[in-house]
């Protein structure tokens, strides 16, 4: 079965918008000199001279799955800083990239793949619309710092503390992009760097986020667990006590609920579409296996084996869009009473006949047909699918394939039973369950406690980026004249990687930052019109940046 298709998106206007190079009251003054003037920009009780930005992904400006030049020239801490210069701010130094493709190689080996561009009909790899690249960031060969920009992809809150995270010989524990800000000094960890430059101010954001995130894009399976919050509890401290050491103000946000980002809110839980022709004309017969399951549950229910047979049972309609078949490791195990259920049948045989099996099969079909569903249902609206699962979805898991060959199932019968969320339950890497999106909730909420405390108990300003996602994931939320909100591509918010920002994002993040420092600290950066203008910043990069 052809992989079955169902997100639809078109083509957005692509280029790189400069940013403005006058304040907004200059033009304002020149355009309207009639307008009664903004007040003059004050920095509070803050010092800009000296700002270091520590984080993650967000921190660094990685974007459409990659990092490069240009998204790094539109992180959210460069663009505090260039505001922060009008204020007295100083330079401020980023580990950039050598170009617009991304991607990291090591030795001239790929060890990070270019960017996702948009392809017309969704997000795709760069080289699927302008061929073959070179990358050219060598994380063997270095910029020089030291860097006011310390956001490293992929850091949980307690790499941020680890000695060695970024050192190359600690590879593959260590973390590329730390490599490349660590210089001579491959041991010291990241907030060793910070700390060692001093700052008059900072900004820690998004810490926690990749302790839930990694959960999440699993799809819960258990390979990337959620932080302890008492391990998060004693990074975040540290981080925070670490960086005010020297009296240095600064703001912190906290963190979102990720799974209202496009990663998990893109793929529909009923992608099956009889008007497919690949997929229609195969109901009346999946039914009819289905049907024999679901005769199975009810059978079992009635002994008292099971209580939830309808939360099992299968049924695909001919006239409305239908809900895959997922693993759901929250329903008890019941492989073995399938297959011994199966086999007391007495028409059992017989139903193996219409995919042409022969009698002598049962036991093994019987078997297998047990280990298949024995923890697998429908779907619903409460499951979120991670967003590589589109191109999963109604496609042929070869592995499972080549397995029921082995087990003696001819070739058309063993693709049939290994159809990716059809006939093959969806495995948990692919779906976050209801219980697993709980998880990753409760660890959020235990996350933002700490951050609001160590915030208040140290004077330094909160950033609310949960109410602005939720804002944003609901009506949207209105940046300048425009509307983002979390759609994929669409939406204007969320970059085609369906977790990090577009530009356009990335500037209404700065703002948050700018809006929460005038409140803390005193100074007037939105009174004086020195916040981001939405309209200087793109929400997609062209294929042809290069």
């Amino acid at each position: 079965m052809k992989n079955i298709k169902y997100i639809a998106l078109s083509f957005l206007a692509l280029g790189i918008l400069s940013c403005e190079n006058e304040t907004v009251r200059d033009l304002r003054e020149r355009n309207n000199p009639t307008e009664e003037p903004l007040p003059d920009l004050t920095a509070g009780s803050a010092d800009f001279s000296n700002f270091v930005a520590v984080g993650a992904s967000f921190t660094a400006g990685f974007t459409d799955n990659g990092l490069f030049i240009a998204s790094q020239q539109n992180s959210f801490p460069n663009l505090m800083a260039d505001k922060f210069a009008n204020a007295g701010g100083g330079t401020f130094i980023q580990p950039l990239m050598n170009d617009n493709f991304g991607g990291l190689t090591l030795g001239g080996n790929r060890i990070a793949q270019p960017r996702l561009v948009f392809g017309g009909a969704g997000p795709v790899p760069l080289e699927a619309v302008i061929g073959p690249v070179t990358v050219s960031t060598d994380i063997t060969n270095n910029p020089t710092g030291p860097f006011n920009n310390l956001g490293i992809p992929g850091a949980k809150s307690f790499h941020l503390l680890a000695p060695g995270y970024g050192n190359i010989q600690n590879l593959p524990n260590a973390n590329p992009y730390a490599v490349r800000v660590t210089g001579n000094a491959p041991n010291a960890s990241i907030l060793d760097l910070a700390m060692a430059q001093s700052p008059s101010f900072f900004t820690l954001s998004e810490i926690g986020g990749n302790d839930v995130l990694g959960y999440a894009t699993s799809g819960g399976d258990g390979t990337n667990s959620i932080t302890p919050t008492a391990t998060f509890d004693a990074s975040l401290n540290a981080l925070v006590a670490g960086m005010t050491a020297n009296g240095a103000k600064g703001a912190i946000g906290n963190l979102p609920n990720i799974t209202s980002l496009s990663h998990f809110t893109t793929v529909p839980f009923n992608p099956l579409d009889p008007s497919n022709p690949d997929f229609g004309p195969l109901i009346p017969t999946l039914n009819s296996l289905f049907g024999a399951l679901n005769g199975v549950y009810a059978f079992l229910e009635s002994q008292g084996a099971i209580t939830d047979a309808a939360k099992r049972s299968v049924v695909f309609a001919t006239d409305a869009a239908n809900a895959v078949v997922i693993v759901d490791e929250n329903l008890t195990n019941i492989s073995t009473l399938i297959t011994q259920t199966l086999l007391a049948n007495p028409g059992f045989p017989a139903f193996l006949a219409q995919f042409g099996l022969p009698a002598a099969a049962a036991p093994q079909v019987a078997g297998l047909l047990g280990i298949v569903y024995g923890q697998s249902r429908q779907a619903t609206a409460d499951d979120l699918f991670v967003l590589p699962s589109s191109s999963v979805i109604g496609t042929v898991n070869a592995d499972f394939f080549a397995f029921l060959q082995s087990q003696g199932l001819p070739p058309a019968v063993a693709g049939q039973f290994s159809v990716e969320g059809v006939t093959l339950p969806l495995a948990d890497k692919w779906a976050l369950l209801p219980e697993e999106q709980a998880e990753i909730a409760t660890a959020t909420q235990a996350y933002n406690a700490t951050i609001s405390a160590a915030a208040s108990s140290n004077g330094i300003a909160l950033v609310d980026l949960n109410s602005i996602l939720v804002e944003a994931s609901t009506t949207g939320i209105l940046f300048d004249e425009y509307n983002l909100n979390t759609d994929l591509v669409f939406g204007g918010l969320v970059s085609l990687d369906g977790i990090h920002l577009t530009a356009r994002g990335y500037a209404l993040m700065a703002n948050a930052f700018l809006q929460a420092i005038d409140a803390t600290y005193g100074s007037n950066f939105e009174a004086s019109g020195n916040l981001t203008k939405a309209g200087d910043f793109p929400t997609n990069y062209s294929p042809l940046l290069q």
